[in-house]
């Protein structure tokens, strides 16, 4: 009997309406757009508007274009897991509340914290339940809202981010298609460069640390892209390199959207050359476990059966990664 792998066999992305660019951003915290540019190569970002709008808004419509796509309805879902750090709640889970807005009736999940990292921890993970024959049909959702936890006086982080993200649907293949390998890695002693400080149990919140604005993004920048252009590069070539792949195998590079000068770096390490580099950073900014996805998502008309993709991710905390996936499907 031939090996069972996790294929992708739809996908669904959502960024929404509302469009922050540079000009706008320059009116609320001392920036410009000629400033942005060179140091992340973002333009604009989308940000999720609306009374009673949340992380599981986002989700919901990518997971819904993903079942209209496939033909299925949301009863068919074995498990659906969601990669974020700005979920609905501390608890109960997103996954919880997407399962109950879609009707999914039958499923269960959990949400899966990896930050940056999120969509390809969560992707691996998912891979194990239809690699045992356990399920038959999981969904992994990479999505953040993080325009939730931003600071918009500070330039640091509120340039940087946006709202969105996908998610991908996960069926048994026996043609060698789908997740082939993985390298996924962790240093906690990264989190005091790039951290969310308060709202966990070590620093439950408190008038104190509403004050000091230790609910939004804490990033040292320095230091943080230090690590990523680093481990990310490395990771990626790894990956190759134990998979026998070279850079005429690798037909597409999907990286995390954090910075342009990070996947430059990525793709130079790999020797690649920028047409096989998907980016789409200028126009969503950084959405943290939605870049990946929505990568996919925006170029599923140029993916083709059969084709190597390398996805690759840094984030915080720090946590790192690449994957190697072989599509399945021709897109109509």
């Amino acid at each position: 009997m031939s090996r069972i792998t996790a294929a992708i066999t739809a996908i669904g992305g959502y960024v929404p309406e509302y469009v922050l660019t540079n000009e706008e951003l320059s009116t609320m915290v001392d920036t410009n757009d000629e400033w942005i540019k060179s140091r992340t190569g973002i333009s604009e970002r989308r940000i999720l508007k609306g009374e009673g709008k949340a992380l599981s808004d986002i989700c919901v419509e990518a997971v819904k274009q993903l079942l209209s796509k496939r033909g299925i309805g949301p009863e068919d879902i074995d498990l659906l897991i969601v990669g974020t750090v700005t979920s609905d709640y501390n608890f109960p889970s997103t996954s919880n509340v997407v399962c109950d807005k879609l009707g999914a009736k039958n499923a269960w999940g959990y949400d899966l914290s990896a930050a940056c990292s999120g969509f390809i921890y969560a992707l691996a993970t998912g891979a194990q339940f239809i690699e045992t024959g356990r399920y038959k049909k999981v969904v992994v959702v990479g999505a953040d809202m993080m325009s939730s936890i931003l600071d918009y006086t500070d330039r640091t982080t509120c340039v940087i981010f946006g709202d969105g993200g996908g998610a991908v649907l996960l069926e048994p293949d026996t043609e060698g298609y789908g997740v082939k390998d993985f390298i996924l890695r962790a240093d906690g002693s990264g989190r005091k460069y790039l951290c969310q400080p308060a709202g966990g149990s070590l620093k439950p919140a408190s008038h104190e640390t509403v004050d000091n604005k230790q609910h939004y993004v804490y990033q040292e920048g320095k230091a943080v892209f230090k690590f990523a252009v680093t481990n990310m590069a490395d990771v990626s070539a790894e990956i190759m390199e134990k998979n026998k792949l070279t850079a005429d195998d690798v037909t597409w590079l999907v990286p995390h959207q954090a910075n342009l000068r990070i996947i430059d770096a990525t793709a130079e390490r790999m020797g690649l050359d920028k047409a096989k580099v998907m980016i789409n950073i200028q126009k969503f900014g950084n959405t943290t476990a939605g870049t990946i996805p929505l990568l996919l998502w925006e170029w599923e008309s140029k993916l083709r059966k059969g084709d190597n993709l390398i996805l690759s991710a840094f984030g915080g905390g720090f946590t790192w990664g690449a994957l190697y996936l072989k599509w399945a499907y021709n897109s109509n």
